[in-house]
């Protein structure tokens, strides 16, 4: 799936999406950029869709408490679980996370 959290009151939206992931997966991003929204069920919530580049990629480790695993997916593992045809499973098709691995996915590489 893709990394989530939640916005602090007076933290720009870049700042939280850096720090979150960081704090999650150990990446240091750069070219933070938002890609779209969808509405979530919990009261006054709503799903923001950003991609960004990793730094170093090397760097990438889970934090043991919300998140247990961590690693990269190619292209072509990604296409194969796009196609049903991996054991890795994506977050479904109406979903934001769906959505955002697709479109990176369908882009010329």
């Amino acid at each position: 799936s893709c990394l989530a959290g939640f916005a602090e009151a007076g933290v720009s939206i870049e700042a939280t999406v850096a720090s979150e992931v960081f704090e999650e997966a150990g990446v240091r991003l750069t070219d933070i950029e938002y890609r779209g929204s969808q509405v979530w069920p919990y009261p006054r919530s709503l799903m923001l869709g950003f991609r960004a580049r990793a730094i170093r990629d090397d760097e990438a480790r889970a934090d043991g408490t919300e998140i247990a695993d961590v690693r990269w997916f190619d292209r072509s593992e990604v296409g194969a679980a796009l196609r049903g045809e991996a054991e890795v499973q994506l977050p479904g098709a109406a979903s934001i996370a769906h959505r955002l691995i697709d479109e990176w996915y369908r882009e010329l590489p």
